[in-house]
């Protein structure tokens, strides 16, 4: 249906229309970018999400836990998911909003053309009419006044009274007016067929080219308006597999969470190696009561009274008693923090295994870079010996030297790790053994003594050797050997005093084999600070344990320092 033959009189209202076309295209062009601005806002929000929750601590330092992995591996999924929403709206931007703001523009100058062309043809039918009809006046004045020549000529030349020359004049206006009359019908009939034939050509072929390509412009409008809906959908329809792949990515990652694993990881993690404490021995307070022969018999008397054939033995101290009590229920109690140190002898023998062999192996790597630049340099070295244009052969000795000096450093630093990481597998004495042989004045080589005291030399026995306690346990940490303590405490022959100490700051002795002290209060030194930054001490009632030793202000006895 065109425009043309049945529009042919309503350019005013077509006018309107291809206004409103332009119109809608460009609120539809708003709706576009508004919905490409949350697009976007999405985007960012979520990448934002993303970077709230990601670890902000180094890979080394991240939890294993399958639950943590999986939630990361759901971030980056995440993450990759906000990228496909900025894809959607720069399509959006580029595809479909970009590109009706352009044919906008074009449109706009198209139709003001069109417009342009009609508003011209029907200015022109206008001005015909206006000739035509100013014609038809000029014929229709001339009509009326011929009309009153030919009265007044009528009336003169029936008149007796008139005189030839009045009659003569009136008859030669009369001639005139009828003329000018002739005349003016004939321009008029001129005029009138042109402004017909204009006319024609006006509603019949002008006006119908021109409401043709407005007809053309506003089809292509709306097709142009259906192909972005296509856009939009397409925009968001292509990156769906994408956006399913990080989806199954989450589910995936889902299905990864393995409860079995992450308790493996926590044993592993938190494993001391220390073995849960044993049972308490019974204390019988009994033995020293006159007894007849038949108490001394009594069945409830523990086995190990009487596998010593009912002998009396000697009255446990019941502060020491008191004190294994004590060390054997610190497993959930209250600890004090030490700090951190070098040997990481602070952590639990699993624990600091683990520490030891980590350093091991970034110092190897260490070592390895500066053995690898030294011999770069050697090489470079050689070469500029060969050809001394190249460069100074003496001007990369400082380097090399450099080089050298800091592997031996890195050597001196694994061998002081691994001799302290030999001594965690197993390859030192217990304490009693260390004061047994030290009785008997055994000597170890030298390059055998770890940094806490421990010595060994045989190198055979290092996986038999019972690990032994060095100072204090930390907090969260398990307890030793069951038996350990029981060794320390049960020692026939107490370790002699080798000096004494006044306490700077009060302890309060929470930990296990800890001793509590007072401000200012004296105490005796029974064996050094082996390194751990713990010394042990005696109270003068005769109570034994551990104290930091930066709590105390020790003073020595000569002929310990001697010795």
């Amino acid at each position: 249906m065109s425009w043309g033959t049945e529009l042919w009189d309503q350019f005013d209202n077509l006018d309107k229309h291809t206004q409103w076309g332009i119109d809608f295209l460009e609120r539809y062009a708003k709706f576009v970018k508004e919905r490409l601005d949350i697009e976007q806002n999405y985007a960012k929000q979520l990448r934002n999400l993303v970077k709230k929750y990601c670890p902000k601590r180094s890979k080394d330092e991240e939890p294993r836990f399958t639950s943590c992995l999986s939630f990361y591996s759901i971030l980056n999924e995440l993450n990759d998911y906000a990228g496909q929403r900025e894809v959607v709206a720069e399509e959006m931007a580029h595809k479909v909003y970009g590109e009706l703001m352009r044919y906008s523009q074009d449109l706009k100058a198209e139709r003001k053309h069109h417009l342009q062309e009609g508003r011209k043809a029907q200015q022109y039918l206008d001005h015909c009419w206006k000739q035509m009809d100013n014609s038809k006046r000029k014929f229709e004045r001339e009509c009326r006044e011929a009309e009153k020549s030919q009265v007044t000529y009528e009336r003169l030349d029936n008149d007796i009274n008139a005189t030839k020359s009045e009659v003569e004049k009136a008859k030669a206006q009369f001639y005139l007016r009828t003329h000018m009359a002739d005349e003016s019908k004939n321009e008029y009939a001129a005029q009138l067929q042109n402004f017909n034939a204009e006319q024609w050509k006006h509603f019949n072929n002008a006006i119908p080219n021109i409401f043709k390509k407005l007809q053309d412009m506003d089809e292509r409008r709306t097709v142009k308006i259906g192909e972005t809906y296509r856009s939009f959908a397409e925009a968001e329809r292509k990156v769906i597999p994408i956006i399913s792949k990080c989806l199954e990515g989450m589910v995936s990652a889902a299905k990864a969470v393995d409860e079995r694993r992450d308790s493996a990881i926590v044993v592993e993690s938190f494993k001391s190696g220390f073995e849960p404490p044993g049972d308490f021995p019974f204390e019988d307070y009994s033995q020293n009561l006159n007894r007849t022969g038949s108490d001394a018999t009594i069945s409830n008397t523990p086995k190990g009274d009487r596998e010593r054939d009912g002998a009396p033995g000697p009255r446990p101290d019941p502060k020491h008693a008191m004190s294994r009590t004590k060390n054997k229920l610190w497993l959930f109690g209250k600890k004090p923090k030490v700090p951190s140190l070098e040997d990481f002898s602070h952590l639990p023998p699993e624990q600091r295994r683990k520490k030891l062999q980590q350093r091991i192996d970034e110092l190897s790597k260490e070592l390895q870079k500066e053995m690898d630049q030294r011999d770069a340099l050697n090489k470079m070295k050689d070469v500029y010996e060969k050809n001394p244009q190249m460069g100074d052969p003496n001007s990369l000795q400082p380097k090399i030297s450099e080089t050298i000096c800091n592997m031996e450093k890195l050597r001196s630093e694994i061998h002081k790790n691994e001799t302290w990481l030999s001594e965690v597998e197993g390859k030192q004495s217990s304490r009693g053994d260390r004061r047994h042989s030290a009785d008997n004045h055994h000597h170890t080589p030298q390059g055998r003594e770890s940094p806490e005291g421990s010595y060994t030399d045989d190198t055979s026995q290092e996986h038999h050797t019972p690990r032994h306690r060095t100072g204090p346990p930390q907090p969260g940490q398990p307890h030793h050997d069951p038996h350990e303590f029981d060794d320390e405490f049960d020692d026939d022959d107490p370790l002699p005093v080798i000096g004494h100490c006044k306490a700077l700051y009060s302890f309060d002795g929470q930990n296990e084999g800890t001793l509590v002290m007072a401000e200012d209060e004296v105490l005796y030194i029974i064996e050094e600070d082996k390194g751990d930054g713990w010394t042990r001490a005696r109270k003068q009632s005769g109570e034994e344990g551990y104290v930091p030793t930066s709590y105390i202000d020790i003073t020595l006895e000569k002929s310990s320092k001697g010795s």
